[in-house]
């Protein structure tokens, strides 16, 4: 027998015995106790009839369950026959057993009444199609008839029938099977991953949001480069980030070659999700950070293969990328847009003199940001050669103390110049015009540059100075 530990499976299992119907645990809660991961969300198969011509009865075995354990609300969901209710932490899904058919052109299919191994056969692969029975008389049975839990003790990502009408049917089984790579470290069988690249062109007809869905699940996995190079060798990559699939491969002229920037990007993302507790949209900058590069490639004699300017355009292409993908158009974006445009200049200030102008000037770009900035920075140094990556590390430091120092003395991240427009006009009895632009930037460079300290003594004599130079007279 085996024992998920939670006293709520007796309970499911008890009232489908009053029911007259069978329930059984299946999928991810069955895979993630074997693996001894944590799962939040329960989904219960069951099978059986029920009195009452169109009864469904997922969801009246959800109504008894949340009676039973005093549940919140059931939300139900006729016309899939599923139902759904939160108890305590758990998140509680019922749904009668059932088998599909799909129509070529959508990856919505005809649902009809079936048996639970009708169910398992549906399961995108064979570790997610595992179940346990909750009945009473057979509370604890596995059932198990495509090896899901051999798959599981061998690592292995399979599908329990042939991969080609899996992935045909549900296009969207192929980002979950890089996916579940990822997060799980599992290895996809060959049979299995080689109907990926068939099938590919398929995942046209899923949505952008489903497929983001589990894009950023493969972001945020502890490697995210295990899925995102399956996802270009499946031919994915291309379909879903073409700008990303761009970077690949090494040009040589005269001998000399570029590193090839997509495999030095995963390893730069890879840097980033080793930081504790780094966020999603740092690593979308991770992943976006060089994306601007192929367009600006050239080759010198001199020089060797030069970016110049790569930041700018990568952070042009962030906007069309976000909103073709569907992804958030508001600060997150606009933060992965700050963060491929800056990323480059802790880098240089790294490689030449750091002085304390150049200094406040990123802290004052960077704001509050400034943090993630330099992790993302740090990350981006991945050259093999010890002696170069220890001089870079050292200059970087520098960087870091330099920021310190600063910060406390001047109070430059996020400063507003101490003197606003509206002192400038009531100063000198003008409206709105160019004159007050100049004079607030002339005051905001002079304190970065550390002509003037940041106080607004300092500035007030400085505008009027500057009112003077222009032309203009202060108000009686």
């Amino acid at each position: 027998m085996i024992d998920l530990g939670l006293d709520i499976y007796r309970t499911i299992g008890q009232c489908a015995d009053r029911l007259g119907l069978e329930a059984y645990a299946v999928g991810g809660v069955v895979r993630d106790h074997f693996l001894g991961r944590p799962c939040t969300d329960i989904d219960i198969v069951c099978s059986g009839h029920l009195e009452g011509g169109e009864v469904h009865i997922g969801i009246e075995l959800a109504k008894a369950v949340s009676e039973a354990v005093g549940g919140t609300h059931v939300s139900i969901f006729k016309n899939f026959g599923t139902a759904s209710f939160v108890s305590g932490d758990l998140q509680l899904e019922f749904v009668g057993a059932r088998r599909e058919s799909y129509n070529r052109e959508s990856r919505k299919p005809v649902v009809e009444n079936g048996t639970l191994e009708d169910d398992q056969r549906r399961r995108d692969f064979t570790v997610n199609a595992l179940a346990i029975c909750l009945n009473a008389d057979r509370y604890g049975e596995l059932i198990d008839p495509f090896g899901g839990i051999r798959d599981l003790d061998q690592g292995i990502l399979r599908t329990p029938l042939d991969p080609d009408i899996t992935f045909s049917d549900d296009p969207l089984r192929m980002m979950r099977a890089v996916r579940f790579a990822s997060q799980l470290g599992f290895r996809i069988d060959d049979a299995t991953f080689e109907a990926i690249p068939r099938n590919a062109h398929r995942l046209k007809i899923v949505s952008d949001e489903r497929v983001m869905v589990e894009l950023n699940k493969i972001m945020l996995s502890e490697r995210p480069s295990v899925g995102l190079k399956l996802m270009l060798k499946g031919g994915l990559m291309q379909l879903v980030l073409p700008e990303v699939a761009a970077l690949t491969g090494v040009e040589t002229v005269d001998g000399r070659g570029h590193k090839d920037i997509f495999y030095h990007t995963m390893q730069v993302l890879d840097n980033v999700a080793e930081a504790e507790s780094s966020p999603l949209w740092l690593r979308w900058a991770a992943l976006l950070h060089d994306v601007g590069k192929p367009g600006v490639k050239r080759y010198d004699a001199h020089q060797g293969w030069t970016f110049h300017g790569h930041e700018a355009r990568g952070a042009r292409m962030v906007p069309k990328i976000f909103r073709r993908l569907k992804l958030p158009l508001g600060p997150e974006m606009k933060y992965v847009e700050k963060m491929v445009s800056l990323h480059m200049r802790p880098i240089v200030l790294a490689e030449d003199e750091v002085t304390d102008s150049a200094v406040r000037r990123l802290l004052f770009e960077a704001g509050d940001d400034i943090d993630d900035l330099m992790l993302l920075c740090n990350a981006d140094i991945t050259t093999k050669n010890p002696d170069k990556q220890r001089r870079h590390r050292a200059n970087f430091e520098l960087v870091k103390q330099k920021l310190v120092e600063l910060e406390e003395r001047d109070r430059i991240r996020n400063f507003q110049p101490p003197v606003s427009g509206d002192d400038i006009m009531r100063t000198f009895g003008i409206g709105p015009c160019r004159e007050i632009g100049t004079i607030k930037d002339a005051i905001k460079d002079a304190i970065l540059d550390g002509k003037i300290p940041n106080d607004r003594d300092a500035a007030w004599q400085m505008m009027l100075e500057m009112g003077k130079e222009l032309g203009l007279e202060i108000a009686s």
